[in-house]
């Protein structure tokens, strides 16, 4: 049976890294890794090749040129234009594994387009505004040097990326609320299980 991608899509500070660890840990879901790419600069507590490849502008023009680019996605941010993409480098073999990633929704959008739709499973994860904005002000003010232009900028910026007419244009219907986190990673434990059954 062939593999799936199994997406995992929200705004920021949804929580998508922190239930990322907790499905791709699970043993039961059989989940690979695939480790994205990024321009922008390493936050405290990152690692080279474990969150992300850490790449230059120059490193991923070179990449797009070479046809190695599966997708992509452009920020413009306060310190400039950031990139996160991924790239074609062997990670992905779906004749022999199942993978998570995750993205946001023009991520997941042309991966599905890559890969066709039958292959490509969203998981959108959502966070009421108020108690997102707390969580990414939490996270922001643990770095060394916080960076509260930007977060508020990607706060804002989520109002529009997310909107409500992109993701029925993308076909999402189904939302995992990651309130009470315990809940939610059973109800996508659930999903994935669900979706794996099916050729």
């Amino acid at each position: 049976m062939a593999g799936k991608i199994f997406c995992l899509i929200g705004k920021s500070a949804s929580g998508k890294d922190t239930v990322y660890r907790d499905l791709i840990g699970d043993p039961a879901l059989s989940l690979q890794s695939v480790t994205p790419y990024t321009t922008r600069p390493m936050r405290a507590g990152e690692m080279e090749g474990r969150e992300y490849h850490f790449r230059t502008q120059e490193e991923f023009d070179q990449a797009r040129k070479a046809g190695k680019v599966i997708e992509y996605r452009r920020y413009d941010t306060v310190y400039g234009p950031w990139y996160y993409y991924t790239e074609d480098d062997g990670q992905i073999d779906l004749a022999q594994h199942s993978y998570l990633l995750v993205g946001v929704l023009q991520s997941y959008v042309n991966l599905r387009d890559y890969f066709g739709a039958a292959r490509v499973v969203p998981l959108y994860l959502f966070v009421e505004d108020g108690e997102r904005l707390q969580r990414a002000l939490d996270r922001e003010r643990a770095q060394k040097h916080p960076g509260y232009r930007e977060m508020c900028r990607r706060f804002l910026a989520d109002s529009e990326d997310f909107s409500e007419d992109k993701l029925r244009a993308a076909g999402i219907t189904r939302r995992f609320e990651n309130e009470d986190r315990r809940t939610c990673l059973a109800e996508l434990r659930a999903a994935i299980r669900e979706e794996q059954k099916k050729p």
